[in-house]
């Protein structure tokens, strides 16, 4: 059966099933969850633990023999079986269909896999362990969702921000300073409930504890453009830049965008519908909601503009000539960085784009690291 993941602790509670999938890319809630299943195992007297990773040659019949084997010392036996890579292949997925099928009171298994896709979840050897045993589907916690986790922590060790804005502000200080890191804003709150009481936090005292944290993401990026959230888009290039990401790869990431959008605005003025085309185009997740207000943002002149940009802009990043020979007035920023922000404000805010971008707000330590000695 399938399971949420809020709903884990009443199902632990009634009794433990004998086959547990959890899979999900949201590494610290997925490892919680294992422990919290591993936890209520050994309580179960389920003591003894085999643990396999499936790698390149790896010997299916040696989990099959453990699985239906007994500890020598009698004990009941924990299996955890990581399949990082998602996919078992045909031997692996006719192992673990048979494992599946026999289903031992005396072994638990818990096997751990990546994010699946929905054709991977309605493959028979994961329909097969869904079936027999509890399929917890670990799904991330999106942007817009992390201040209220925040404040849902909090509240588990005993602390919550003051009420009001103040508050609303403090919860967001947070989720801006650790984005795309749920490992860095655990650690954070668990900081915080080291360094001050229980009871309530200010914003002062959350600004002084947190540090920034941010683990930011090439392909958050294109979250950021299509939802025109021009603050965040710029603290992503500016924390992308200081990481040494390199601009090549970001100017691949932001033209991806560009191109998706203008096959679709093409699309959608040829009569199709907006639906089918972007499953066409696979445009999922967040992308998915944010989608439609961008593209009644830009226009189609606007986008094929920003792909001319982005050509001169690859070759400035290759270390070729950016511009048009003979009409400097099209040629990119000097900072390639900067033509990175021109570009992606074609899509993020099509009416403040200009040839020349607007400054852009920057950290204190980056700005200090840029300011002459």
């Amino acid at each position: 059966m399938q399971l949420r993941l809020d709903a884990l602790e009443a199902h632990l509670a009634k009794g433990l099933a004998g086959l547990y999938v959890v899979y999900g890319d949201e590494h610290l809630l997925a490892q919680e969850a294992c422990d919290r299943i591993r936890a209520t195992a050994r309580a179960a007297g389920f003591t003894d633990r085999s643990v396999f990773t499936v790698e390149r040659g790896f010997d299916w019949s040696s989990l099959l023999g453990a699985s239906q084997s007994m500890s020598l010392f009698g004990d009941r036996q924990l299996v955890e079986l990581r399949i990082p890579s998602g996919k078992p292949g045909k031997e692996g997925a006719d192992a673990l269909k048979a494992l599946a099928a026999a289903v031992n009171d005396d072994v638990l298994t818990m096997i751990t896999l990546p994010r699946l896709d929905a054709a991977t979840q309605k493959a028979a050897w994961f329909t097969a362990l869904s079936d027999a045993g509890v399929a917890l589907k670990i799904d991330p916690v999106e942007r817009a969702q992390l201040p209220n986790w925040v404040g849902q922590r909090l509240a588990a060790q005993g602390q919550r921000v003051v009420a009001g804005e103040e508050g609303r502000r403090a919860l967001a200080f947070i989720a801006e300073r650790v984005e795309g890191n749920l490992l860095a804003a655990h650690q954070e709150i668990q900081k915080l409930g080291l360094l001050y009481p229980a009871g309530s936090l200010s914003f002062e005292q959350i600004q002084d504890a947190v540090l920034n944290v941010a683990r930011y993401d090439v392909f958050k990026l294109n979250e950021a453009m299509l939802a025109g959230d021009v603050g965040r888009l710029a603290r992503m290039l500016d924390g992308l830049r200081g990481e040494g990401e390199a601009a090549v790869l970001v100017l691949w990431a932001v033209v991806e965008e560009v191109r998706t959008l203008l096959r679709i605005k093409r699309g959608v003025a040829a009569g199709k519908p907006l639906a089918m085309l972007v499953r066409e185009n696979r445009v999922w997740g967040p992308r998915e909601r944010l989608i439609g207000p961008a593209l009644s943002r830009v226009t189609e002149s606007a986008l094929e503009k920003a792909l001319a940009l982005a050509a001169r802009l690859d070759r400035q990043v290759k270390g070729l000539s950016g511009g048009t020979p003979g009409n400097h007035r099209n040629d990119p920023p000097p900072d390639p960085w900067d033509g990175l922000f021109e570009l992606a404000m074609t899509v993020a805010s099509p009416a403040k784009a200009a040839p020349v971008p607007p400054p852009r707000p920057r950290s204190a330590a980056t700005a200090a690291a840029r300011r002459p000695a």
